[in-house]
């Protein structure tokens, strides 16, 4: 039986790297039923919001879902069609992985880091309002239960995949009450996974300095939503940028796969886009199905691609068009047939 997955292509740039990266994950042999809904920018005249009500019903009734970017305004407009996602659905934890790749100009080698980010709470559940004229007030929930759930999966994550050590990154120096909270709530956690898997914890400032001058000693790093959101884009800066950078939101009942960065509206149409960030989140689904060989098979082929450098997009120092990276993404996998599980 094929898998029955929604397929949100997104908005600006969006709806090239969905085609691109169907196209890539209908080669590999593995069956989809593809159930394609419009959500975004693109969709407001019609429905009268970002997010109908329906795309969120076939996500619940296929319970998994590839996404790609849809535009957030800055300042007004609607709210992030993202943020509504993961807490309609309680999509508690955001994945980030940060892996090195050959072929790419960066300072740095050797880089594997997987961000896992709470994803409901913390400053993005929401809670703003204006105080007088001239002043806003947003109000930061830190929760036991929702900080015990994260770290658990970040630990379990660590097991399943072999995994050394998870950090909890945070900024309890200050914030005593909520961040301690989820100190505490990470420290509790660890003590259940002694002996299999090391624990240790950063001020979220002191992190990001680390990260830029060691990133080799860091692991699975598990943080509160708006310090996730940054530290994510920051490991991605390590590894190429957000154009090579996959994500998942896991939930109970769902989950939505979807690359970090924007939709750049300036170069939809363009066929110059970087499909990387929404194939390699293909990648994260097929693994989330447990077609793990497939999915590897994918990843290499990607990165042969990047390495080789001959058919990759202008953000990669070539001249590649988003369906020419497609194209050579195929090529590979048709050199390296893999039957899925």
């Amino acid at each position: 039986m094929p898998y029955r997955i929604t397929l949100i292509p997104g908005d600006g740039i969006g709806p090239e790297l969905a085609a691109a990266t169907r196209r890539v994950l209908d080669a590999t042999g593995v069956g989809f039923d593809w159930l394609v809904v419009d959500a975004g920018a693109d969709v407001m005249d019609r429905y009268g919001t970002p997010l109908p009500d329906h795309v969120l019903d076939a996500i619940r009734d296929t319970r998994v879902a590839l996404k790609g970017p849809i535009t957030t305004p800055v300042g007004e407009g609607f709210r992030s069609v993202n943020v509504t996602l993961r807490q309609a659905l309680n999509l508690y934890a955001n994945v980030r992985p940060a892996r090195s790749m050959r072929g790419l100009d960066t300072r740095y080698e050797n880089v594997d880091l997987v961000i896992v980010r709470e994803n409901t709470e913390d400053l993005y559940a929401g809670i703003e309002h204006m105080v007088g004229r001239n002043a806003a007030e947003s109000i930061k929930i830190i929760t036991r239960e929702a900080s015990e759930r994260i770290a658990r999966y970040a630990f379990d994550y660590a097991v399943r995949n072999g995994r050394r050590t998870v950090t909890a990154v945070h900024k309890a120096n200050i914030m005593k009450l909520s961040d301690g909270l989820f100190l505490e709530s990470c420290r509790t956690v660890a003590a259940e996974y002694e002996g299999r898997v090391g624990f240790e914890d950063r001020i979220v400032d002191n992190m990001c300095m680390q990260l830029v001058q060691k990133p080799e000693l860091y692991d699975v790093l598990v943080l509160p939503n708006l310090y996730g959101d940054i530290v994510s884009d920051l490991a991605a800066g390590l590894v190429g940028g957000l154009g090579v950078a996959p994500g998942a939101n896991i939930g109970t009942e769902a989950a939505v796969f979807e690359p970090v960065h924007g939709s750049a509206p300036k170069y939809a149409g363009q066929n110059k886009a970087n499909p990387t960030a929404l194939i390699l989140s293909g990648v994260l689904m097929l693994r989330h199905l447990g077609e793990v060989a497939v999915a590897e098979r994918v990843e290499d082929a990607v990165r042969a691609v990047i390495a080789e450098g001959a058919h990759v997009t202008y953000d990669m120092g070539g001249t590649a068009g988003t369906s020419d990276f497609a194209d050579a993404v195929l090529g590979r996998l048709e050199a390296s047939p893999v039957l899925p599980a």
